[in-house]
């Protein structure tokens, strides 16, 4: 019998990325995705049953409230679930590997291309919550952290990537500001979930930092996707981070990435680089294609 993992937050961008790549980048391994309708991770007791009954060899904790504003207005709620959930989950893997998806965000953008020993600063409650759990998950050296920024894809429901939050805003008639002078470094979620099942086959542990290749202003990133969303012609506006009103957005959150590409069969890609090397074979534009880059 094929070892177990689970993947949580399966319903989300990269959890459900890793869990349709699986069998092309772990055919070893016997994948099981849970989302919220699998139960509620903040249920301590269900997760522990679920636990007892799949009895997984290892984990992907992707399930997150990730949405700033969210956890703006609901601290609380975010807390129980990138924090107090996820240190339950870091106890029931005790003995097993365990790859926590954490956030860029843990910095506050006065830099840019963060490396993993630099010091983080979150502005921001998701960032905090965010670097708490990180710290409780690397308490244990068999379980690791892998930092994201910005993630290009498309959901089961349409909602969780900043491409599919700016077609909506554009579909409901509404037009979208894009900062000049806040940077990313945005990745597919294809070629991230590689990456992770690539950290699950080498038995990889510690701190990683994930991100695309190219440091990009939001509204660079808004002009590189117009060839393939042409719907955003002319909704696109450029503003400015300096304006910005409501919860604290760092300016500069792009990565430098050395240390996992070292141990990756495959080149990072940038993000305007994997645009232009993507052609209509049917596929989604998102997913890790090597012959299209």
């Amino acid at each position: 019998m094929k070892p177990r993992i689970i993947v949580t937050g399966a319903a989300g961008l990269i959890g459900q990325y890793c869990v349709t790549s699986a069998s092309r980048w772990a055919p070893d391994w016997e994948v099981r995705g849970l989302s919220r309708t699998d139960f509620d991770l903040t249920d301590l007791a269900a997760a522990e049953q679920a636990w007892r009954d799949l009895k997984p060899s290892a984990v992907i904790h992707c399930a997150a409230l990730s949405r700033t504003k969210d956890c703006e207005q609901d601290p609380q709620l975010a807390r129980r679930v990138n924090v107090e959930a996820t240190a339950h989950l870091v106890r029931l893997c005790n003995d097993i590997p365990f790859i926590f998806l954490s956030s860029g965000e843990v910095f506050d953008g006065r830099a840019g291309w963060y490396r993993e020993a630099d010091t983080p600063n979150p502005i921001n409650f998701y960032g905090k919550t965010k670097l708490e759990a990180e710290q409780l998950v690397l308490e244990n050296p068999r379980h690791t952290v892998v930092r994201i920024v910005l993630t290009a894809g498309t959901s089961q429901n349409g909602d969780r990537s900043f491409v599919e939050d700016m077609w909506r805003a554009v579909k409901s008639g509404k037009s979208v500001t894009l900062y000049a002078d806040e940077y990313r470094c945005p990745l597919p979620a294809g070629a991230i979930a590689r990456a992770i099942w690539e950290l699950v086959g080498k038995g990889e542990s510690g701190l990683f930092h994930l991100g695309g290749r190219e440091r990009l202003s939001r509204w660079e990133i808004g002009q590189a996707l117009l060839p393939w969303y042409p719907e955003l012609q002319g909704r696109l506006g450029k503003g400015y981070a300096r304006n910005h009103i409501g919860a604290p957005r760092p300016t500069d959150l792009s990565l430098n990435c050395e240390k996992i590409q070292a141990l990756l069969s495959f080149p990072i890609p940038g993000f305007r680089s994997w645009l232009k090397g993507r052609v209509h074979r049917g596929i989604d534009l998102w997913d890790y294609e090597p012959s299209l880059l």
